[in-house]
Parts: structure tokens; C-alpha cells; sequence
């Protein structure tokens, strides 16, 4: 199984449509907080994310306490627009977390600067940038791909 992180995430329908395609394919989510949104019952619904206690995403209060909580020899991999290396140079493991950014910021430059042999991308047109769900939905599959081999 692989991993989904989503940092800071700020706009519901994404990480709706995020937590759906890891229920679809047995991928666990984890949300580092702060969320841009509510998780409580009323929002969840309102946001079409009344299964959203069938994917039981964990909760981290920071990238801190979620790094520490990998267990060891688990890899990390972070998404971004900022690197050369795409993400299927990675050979993906059982596992492995794919971690993303926000919407508006992505990941913090200090993470990418100390993690960069971990940064991988979706290749794209210069200046464009996809949608954080499909983002995560081509890298996921592309693990699953690797994996089902």
C-alpha cells in the first residue's frame, strides 16, 4: 500500500476527491494540518465527503510529527513544480509516501531545499500547473503501475 500526505491542504473538493482515490485503490491519506477547511460532520456533508469516515484519514498537527512518525526505511517523496527528476524515475515500494503541497503554496522551499534527492515532478509546460487532485492521481497510479507489475 502506499502513502498519500497531503500538506496544509486547502480547498475540500480537492482533498475529497484525493481521499476517493485512496479508498479506490487502498492508498492510506494522511492531512497535515493546518487545513483550509472544516472536518467536522456539517462541512464533510456539504462538501459531497459523507464517506469520509470509510477513508479515516490520519490527522498530523505538522510535517514534524509526521516525519517522525515513518517508520524506518520508508521512503518519502516530495512533489513539486521545483525539480528536473520526474516521478517515474522513482521505483516505487510498498509503503512509500508521495507527499504534496498546497494548492496556492505547494511545499515549503526549506523542505525541498533539505530533501532534494526526495523531489520528484509531473512534467508540464512551463508556467502551468495541474490540479492538485489529478496531480495526485497520475503519481499514485504510476506507483500502483510499478507495483502490480
Amino acid at each position: 500500500m502506499l502513502n498519500v500526505v497531503l500538506n496544509r491542504p486547502e480547498i475540500p473538493p480537492n482533498t475529497g476527491n484525493i481521499g476517493r482515490l485512496c479508498h479506490a485503490t487502498g492508498a492510506k491519506l494522511h492531512l497535515i494540518e493546518p487545513l483550509g477547511f472544516s472536518l467536522d460532520e456539517r462541512s464533510l456533508k456539504r462538501a459531497g465527503l459523507d464517506y469520509w469516515k470509510e477513508i479515516a484519514p490520519t490527522l498530523w498537527p505538522s510535517y514534524e510529527a509526521f516525519r517522525v512518525s515513518v517508520p524506518e526505511g520508508a521512503r518519502v517523496y516530495l512533489l513539486t513544480t521545483k525539480t528536473e527528476r520526474p516521478y517515474w524515475d522513482a521505483a516505487f515500494q510498498p509503503g512509500d509516501y508521495l507527499v504534496f503541497g498546497s494548492e496556492t503554496r505547494g511545499l515549503p522551499e526549506s523542505l525541498l531545499e533539505s530533501n532534494v534527492r526526495d523531489c520528484l515532478t509531473i512534467p508540464q509546460v512551463a508556467g502551468r500547473s495541474l490540479n492538485l487532485a489529478t496531480a495526485a492521481g497520475i503519481v499514485l497510479y504510476e506507483g500502483i503501475r510499478q507495483l502490480t507489475k
